[in-house]
């Protein structure tokens, strides 16, 4: 599913004009991006919890030089899904 089908299907399910329903999923993006920025962690219920983890920086080797590498530390996006949801998807419903 792509995005401009997402928003149509969302748009239906409430009764929001698509350009309404868009604007509404990039006001969410935004402020989940603002929340990620941050280092909060965001629980949406019964669904998951994104997190932000700090990945410490780390030395590499170029397999075909030999040449050590120090790659710096990095933020990245996580998720765990909830229980309920995860049952959901073992059980295909």
């Amino acid at each position: 599913m792509n995005n401009k089908e997402f928003i149509a299907e969302l748009a239906k399910r409430t009764g929001y004009l698509p350009k309404d329903t868009q604007h509404m999923v990039n006001m969410i993006v935004d402020e989940l991006g603002d929340s990620f920025q941050e280092g909060d962690s965001v629980l949406v219920p019964n669904f998951g919890v994104f997190d932000t983890k700090k990945k410490m920086e780390r030395v590499i080797v170029n397999p075909s030089t030999g040449q050590r590498m120090l790659v710096p530390p990095k933020l990245v996006l996580s998720f765990k899904q909830s229980l309920t949801w995860k049952s959901k998807m073992k059980g295909g419903e």
